[in-house]
């Protein structure tokens, strides 16, 4: 059985969609005892590390004894290979799935409206005094706006 749960590189995937790759390999692992899961990625190794973060999350709601064994193999590969998520928002989505699992945090299907962005002060990037900022705007993973660069 072969998933493709893709996401753009160096973005975060959505919470549903780290639900749902959590729950599928849930679902599969518990379905017989000598079923495994590989994970295969084209990116960066953060990519890696938000599914194999959040399922640590997500499998310690009802770990057995041997899950909790499996878990601990997992935690090590985790530390061993794919350590460090890379990106803010990567790490900040761990924590807000975590939340989820935990009942911290609720989810909010609210649509949310962007009206102005404001930048306080100018970067010096270019070493000149400036920078030229330019702003992608993505709904459902998928760009929407790009101003101009």
């Amino acid at each position: 059985q072969v998933l493709d749960f893709g996401w753009p590189d160096l973005h975060t995937p959505a919470l549903e969609k780290i639900c749902s790759i959590c729950k599928a390999m849930d679902t599969w692992l518990n379905a017989v005892a000598h079923n495994v899961v590989v994970l295969h990625n084209k990116g960066n190794r953060g990519r890696l590390g938000v599914v194999v973060a959040a399922y640590m999350h997500y499998s310690n709601i009802s770990a057995s004894a041997d899950q909790a064994l499996d878990r601990f193999a997992m935690k090590r590969f985790y530390e061993d290979k794919v350590v460090p998520v890379g990106q803010p928002s990567q790490k900040r989505y761990i924590h807000y799935f975590s939340g989820l699992l935990s009942g911290s945090i609720k989810m909010n299907n609210k649509p949310l409206f962007l009206h102005h962005v404001i930048m306080h002060g100018i970067p010096n990037f270019e070493s000149k005094g400036g920078c030229r900022p330019f702003l992608k705007i993505y709904q459902a993973m998928q760009p929407v706006y790009t101003s101009g660069i």
